[in-house]
């Protein structure tokens, strides 16, 4: 359990400087270029620019420090998913934008940062911490799988219950035994 709360401590001040960017970058664009009176979407593109932003940010964060010891080698791979996980946190945060603004009629900058920066924000935190430690970084085959509760640990999905597994043949439990070798002088 002590690691679990390790890893959402670092999970939780990793994303504390990610919402310092998110909310900087929103509130900087929604009030300058992205006004609404200029651009009528522009709290939808603010919000926009401003994920991405924290996501380049959290993505650092998350890699090097909260999932450090579960990270893979494939980089790629594990940046897709990452986004395909960031992304789909940014959409919760932005559907709840756009209820709040444009369906309900909350245009007002507190009420854009409440429904984007609060409410969408703690979803969107909870989506993202669950498919990050189970999906993005989680060890792959043939690596354990972290358990819901450190100590407990849970078997990977390749590990098949003891029956199951092949009994060792004769021949692979007593290796036969192989001849010395004996190496010649060579003469000049």
């Amino acid at each position: 359990m002590r690691k679990l709360l390790l890893q959402f401590t670092r999970f939780g001040l990793v994303g504390g400087v990610g919402l310092v960017v998110d909310f900087g970058v929103f509130n900087l664009l929604r009030a300058t270029i992205f006004e609404p009176s200029h651009v009528h979407e522009g709290p939808v593109f603010a919000k926009i620019v401003s994920t991405i932003l924290a996501i380049i940010v959290n993505w650092v964060g998350n890699r090097f420090w909260t999932f450090r010891e579960h990270r893979g080698r494939q980089l790629l791979r594990e940046g897709i998913e990452f986004g395909v996980v960031s992304v789909g946190g940014m959409l919760i945060g932005l559907l709840c934008l756009f209820v709040s603004h444009y369906v309900l009629g909350y245009t007002s900058l507190l009420a854009d940062n409440i429904s984007s920066n609060v409410i969408g924000l703690a979803l969107g935190t909870a989506f993202r911490f669950s498919l990050y430690r189970f999906w993005v970084f989680s060890p792959r085959r043939g690596e354990p799988k972290p358990a819901l509760f450190p100590g407990h640990e849970s078997p990977g999905l390749d590990a098949a219950p003891a029956a199951l597994t092949a009994a060792p043949t004769p021949s692979s439990r007593h290796p036969a035994p192989t001849a010395p070798v004996v190496v010649a002088p060579q003469s000049d």
